[in-house]
């Protein structure tokens, strides 16, 4: 089973799909005026967006990783994620503090999942 790519251009695709695996490219806010939690739920947003357009949902995620400029709005970052991740299925995840390709973005977040069983 071959990989199939979605919104690609000349360097990177937002999403590749293989062997039942979903893998989103890091996704960032399109509105960089607003705070860490505003940031975070358009970017999770995103995500929803994503995962639905291959075949899936948040409910079949398997691992995140989360980046962030700063720390100390961490738990505004956690605010919307735990607003959003499925109840009693949440994916394994990493979170660590970088320096974003744009210094307005605030996060990033890069995920896996499956597609359903059928």
């Amino acid at each position: 089973m071959g990989v199939t790519y979605q919104d690609s251009n000349a360097r990177m695709s937002q999403v590749a799909v293989h062997n039942g695996t979903v893998y989103l490219a890091g996704q960032v806010p399109a509105d960089a005026t607003a705070d860490m939690r505003g940031q975070t739920e358009q970017v999770l947003a995103r995500i929803d967006q994503l995962l639905a357009q291959a075949g899936t949902s948040k409910e079949h995620l398997i691992s995140a990783q989360i980046w962030v400029t700063s720390m100390a709005e961490f738990d505004q970052m956690n605010a919307a994620w735990d607003a959003w991740v499925v109840p009693g299925r949440p994916p394994v995840r990493a979170a660590l503090e970088a320096q974003l390709a744009k210094p307005e973005w605030k996060v990033e977040i890069m995920v896996v999942a499956a597609l359903p069983e059928a």
